[in-house]
Formats: C-alpha cells, structure tokens, sequence
C-alpha cells in the first residue's frame, strides 16, 4: 500500500470542513493511517515549504500554515495514493476546480485552499517524515 500526506489547512479547520474531508477520502476507498489536530510550528511549516523559500508569497504561506490548528493526516491506498488524493482536491484555485472536487465544492480562495496533498510518491514520503517521523 502506499502512504500520502493530506493537511486539511487552517481554513479548513475554522470552517468546519475536517469531516467532510476525510469523509470524500475514505468514501473513494482511502484508509486513514494517522491523524492529529496540531498547530504547526514555524520550523516545521518552514521544512514544508522550502522549495516556495525566496518567492514574495513564502512568508505569506507561513503565516497562513501557522495561524491556526490543521488537521494531519497520512492516508493510504492503492499505487499512486498521491494522484488519487490530488484528483479529489482539484485544482489549487477554487474558481478553477471543477464541482465533484473538495476545492470546487467548497473552496472560495486561491490562498486559503483547503487541503494540502503531497505532489509526488517522494514528496509524500518526505512530508511524512517531516510532521509524523515515526512512521517513517
């Protein structure tokens, strides 16, 4: 089976959005291997988003990140278990993802998006050591 990270944002959270996530998740046949609201710290979200370091928006996404608690979650499933979950979130702009994904059904801003989902079967694996490095 294969492990992906998801982060349902701080928006997500404040918007009381978490179960409806998790439940479009597990619903498409995905299990939920770890879970845990955390406010994540700045080191850490600066671990996260060091390929964004030196762009004009990074210090805005630490912000964000870091305002308020997410939801972790690692989620597993069939080969390519990042793909399926970034299908589900939709494009990263709200007015862009088409209605069926999480982002086109509930999402209204392209800088609050809702969730996060690894990019790549490397990204997942080094996302997951990043926020739950015990089960790396």
């Amino acid at each position: 089976m294969n492990r992906t990270l998801v982060i349902c944002k701080p928006d997500a959270v404040e918007r009381g959005l978490v179960g409806e996530i998790i439940d479009r998740l597990e619903r498409k046949g995905l299990k939920l291997v770890a879970a845990e609201l955390r406010r994540i710290d700045e080191r850490t979200a600066a671990r996260h988003y060091a390929e964004h370091e030196g762009k004009p928006f990074y210090h805005d996404l630490l912000d964000f990140i870091t305002r308020s608690p997410a939801m972790l979650l690692v989620v597993e499933g069939p080969e390519d278990t990042w793909r399926i979950v970034r299908t589900l979130m939709g494009p990263t702009d709200p007015a862009e993802a088409p209605p069926g994904t999480m982002r086109g059904d509930l999402g209204t801003l392209l800088t609050e998006n809702l969730v996060h989902g690894s990019d790549s079967a490397a990204s997942a694996k080094r996302e997951i050591e990043n926020f739950f490095p015990a089960l790396a």
